[in-house]
């Protein structure tokens, strides 16, 4: 008996030990420092995010979204509580969505935010749940979501209980809303949303059904007056104020409205809140909301959103590796399966792009396509992991040209915001194409691709700077912040991909010219300065020319969001050829060493995020790029509010971390192959999906004496020995097994 009493309290203790996947992921990573994610519920690639809003009201705010630039609706670094937006952006440049504004409050009615906020404690937040209690009512908050939907529980001290939707407040730029009372616990209306990154005709509506579970016994409208000198009178209604409409419970509209409900509650009465969105109609809106919350079983629908995110995070399992390190990773994966996120209702209906018109698919319809980001690792790892998902998105893609012309940029819930710089869908696609994924229309991808690229520039939405880069082979500098270096690299990257593209589908004229093309970023390499600068409608360089401008995101003349150093190793596809240009593989490496040493890295930004992979493409240096890219884990990454290092765009800033940390890492976008470095956990087992990768698991182990053995002696591939520091996506998904030996001293 005692023996059996001994091993239940054994397998207890393991029980309660052991953790999965999902108890790693800490969704206030990346929540300060720029990082702009938010510790908001959310299931994976949902259109539905609840998301606590901290950005407005307070005078002790470190941070207002309407004093400054904010792109984010909630930063660790403030605690000021003015509701949960519904449908939020994650790890973005831009400040957009983060209206529906719901917020519970106690005692007298009070509709102005800046009243009505209120600081809170016991903050808690793991995939599909977030909790905080508001310090100045002593309410508890709760909220959950399914993909379409939300739940919130709000639990309530004893006294009068308000709940409040604004409709007016958000961080989108956009303002107007129409609502309507359906009965007294159910309300539906919409909101304009948009203008995305200075795009002030990109905008469009969201439409919402809410209901409560509890019949209220007031309710009603509010609505801010407008303001009029010289006009005195008792009333509020010309002094800039809130009124309140207790009787008139017709169809309200204007810029800055709300509903509110009161209550009589009781001591720790709970009452929920579900809301149901969507791009289409309310008629959608109601629908997805009958579907995905009949009810209101909070606990429930926390349980499935877990369970999904759960499912999709254990793609891969580590072994070792610290507590944090896990996190790390997992949290990263986490912020990957944000965006892009599902569009299409239940009823499989989406809002087509830039028309009026509405479609209907029986695949998933994606969303929020950050492509100058994503496109430069983002896009491998779905292929890897995701396959399924990575088909479907870029099947949306596609669908997007049809219904459009153009391949997306920079698109927002079917509206293209045009934001960055090149024709990111290109490299994007390829990739997966390169990788194996196939089963998509190749000769319309094909012709989407061609049209971006060989379009005169004044018909051309994505190159408009096109007839320059024809004729002359880069793009001049004809306006003084004009971006034109950074542009003409980007065309260069993706005309490479798609002369690849090209080549593989037997288009031999287009393979040359494309290629051609790609080899054009020679134009901008100035001996002088070791950089590339930016060149002007003469033909003769920018002067006076400083490379170190433009850090900090200030404006510098070629470049956008970084200075020369950060763009100027930025040729992925010609690293030997611009070696050879630079002077030879010396004057390369010493040079690209130096950018590390002298802290011209910027690993908060895209253009030079593959730098510390391109030492690997010659052998004798490839411990260059365990030492950097370690250091970066090391300096960069960290288990904290600040531990993504700078704007998480859309998940690319925590792919880096999660190739890095795997031990592989796709630095040419558009190409097969993988650069290896040397891996941070002991073991590590990749569920490849077997209907797209027959091998099926890939298991990842290094064998180290100590954490600072990070140097590869010996790799591995499906047990032969591997010379080199590259290797193909088709060998990786083959081999079964990848092996590294690892030690303190570099292998030169």
């Amino acid at each position: 008996m005692r023996k059996q009493l001994m091993t239940l309290l054994l397998c207890g203790s393991l029980a309660t030990w052991a953790q999965e996947p999902v108890d790693y992921v800490n969704p206030f990573i990346g929540t300060s420092n720029f990082g702009t994610t938010n510790p908001g519920a959310v299931c994976p690639q949902g259109m539905m995010s609840v998301t606590p809003f901290n950005v407005m009201g307070s005078e002790t705010n470190k941070f207002d979204k309407d004093k400054q630039w904010w792109s984010t609706p909630y930063t660790s670094d403030n605690d000021f509580f003015t509701g949960f937006a519904h449908v939020n952006l994650s790890g973005v440049g831009c400040p957009e969505l983060g209206s529906l504004l719901l917020m519970p409050t106690a005692g007298e009615l009070n509709v102005d935010y800046k009243a009505y906020g209120s600081h809170y404690k016991d903050e808690t937040a793991h995939p599909g749940y977030y909790s905080n209690v508001l310090t100045k009512y002593n309410i508890k908050t709760e909220v959950t979501a399914t993909p379409r939907t939300s739940l919130a529980r709000f639990t309530f001290p004893a006294g009068q209980g308000n709940i409040l939707l604004n409709l007016g407040e958000g961080l989108t730029n956009e303002s107007g809303a129409t609502v309507r009372f359906v009965s007294d616990t159910e309300i539906e209306g919409s909101k304009l949303l948009g203008t995305f990154c200075y795009n002030p005709q990109k905008v469009f509506r969201i439409y919402f059904v809410m209901k409560l579970d509890k019949a209220p016994k007031e309710r009603g409208y509010w609505k801010k007056q407008r303001a009029m000198q010289g006009v005195e009178a008792e009333w509020d209604i010309y002094s800039g104020k809130y009124k309140l409409y207790t009787e008139y419970t017709r169809e309200m509209s204007g810029d800055d409205v709300g509903v509110w409900f009161k209550y009589d509650t009781e001591a720790n009465e709970q009452i929920g809140v579900k809301i149901g969105v969507s791009f289409v109609s309310i008629e959608n809106a109601r629908e997805n909301l009958n579907a995905e919350q009949p009810g209101f079983a909070f606990e429930e629908t926390a349980s499935k959103a877990r369970e999904m995110w759960n499912e999709d995070l254990s793609r891969i399992t580590v072994e070792g590796g610290t507590k944090d390190e896990k996190t790390i990773f997992y949290t990263g994966l986490y912020h990957l399966l944000i965006h892009p996120n599902i569009l299409q209702d239940v009823n499989g209906e989406y809002p087509k792009m830039e028309t009026l018109e509405t479609g209907k698919t029986d695949r998933t319809r994606y969303t929020v396509f950050s492509l100058w980001d994503t496109y430069r690792n983002v896009s491998s790892l779905m292929t890897l992991l995701y396959p399924d998902r990575q088909l479907d998105i870029i099947q949306t893609m596609l669908d997007m040209y049809k219904e459009n012309g153009w391949l997306p940029k920079w698109e927002l819930y079917s509206r293209e915001t045009f934001t960055m710089e090149g024709d990111p869908a290109i490299p994007y696609i390829v990739d997966a194409w390169m990788k194996g994924l196939r089963d998509f229309d190749t000769e319309l991808a094909y012709e989407a691709m061609r049209k971006g690229a060989t379009t005169p520039g004044e018909y051309n939405l994505l190159r408009p700077d096109a007839n320059d880069y024809f004729s002359l082979g880069y793009v001049p500098l004809r306006e003084q912040f004009d971006n034109s270096v950074s542009h003409a690299l980007e065309y260069y990257i993706a005309d490479w991909s798609l002369s690849k593209f090209a080549e593989a589908l037997g288009k031999k004229e287009d393979a040359k010219l494309f290629y051609e093309r790609s080899m054009g970023y020679k134009h901008y390499y100035c001996k002088e300065y070791g950089t590339f600068r930016p060149i002007l409608p003469d033909g003769t360089f920018y002067s006076p020319f400083d490379p170190l401008l433009g850090a900090n995101f200030e404006p510098n003349p070629g470049f956008h969001e970084g200075n020369a150093w950060n763009y100027t190793f930025f040729v992925p596809h010609d690293v030997k050829g611009y070696a050879k240009l630079m002077g030879g593989k010396k004057k390369f490496v010493d040079k690209l060493q130096m950018v590390f040493d002298k802290k011209y890295y910027d690993p908060a930004n895209e253009p030079d995020i593959a730098y510390p992979y391109l030492f690997s493409y010659f052998d004798d240096e490839a411990w260059r790029t365990q030492k950097e890219v370690h250091n970066i884990l090391k300096t960069g990454y960290h288990n904290a509010p600040n531990g993504v290092p700078g704007n998480e765009d859309t998940g690319t800033m925590s792919t880096w971390a999660i190739f890095s940390m795997l031990g592989f890492y796709p630095a040419c976008p558009g190409s097969p192959d993988y650069v290896l470095t040397s891996p941070v956990f002991d073991k590590v087992t990749l569920h490849l999906d077997k209907k797209y990768y027959p091998k099926g698991d890939l298991v990842i182990t290094s064998k180290h004496a100590n954490p600072e053995s990070i140097y590869i002696q010996e790799i591995k591939v499906g047990g032969k020995k591997k010379k080199g520091y590259t290797i193909s996506h088709q060998d990786l998904v083959n081999a079964g097994t990848l092996e590294y030996t690892l030690g303190e001293t570099p292998k030169k």
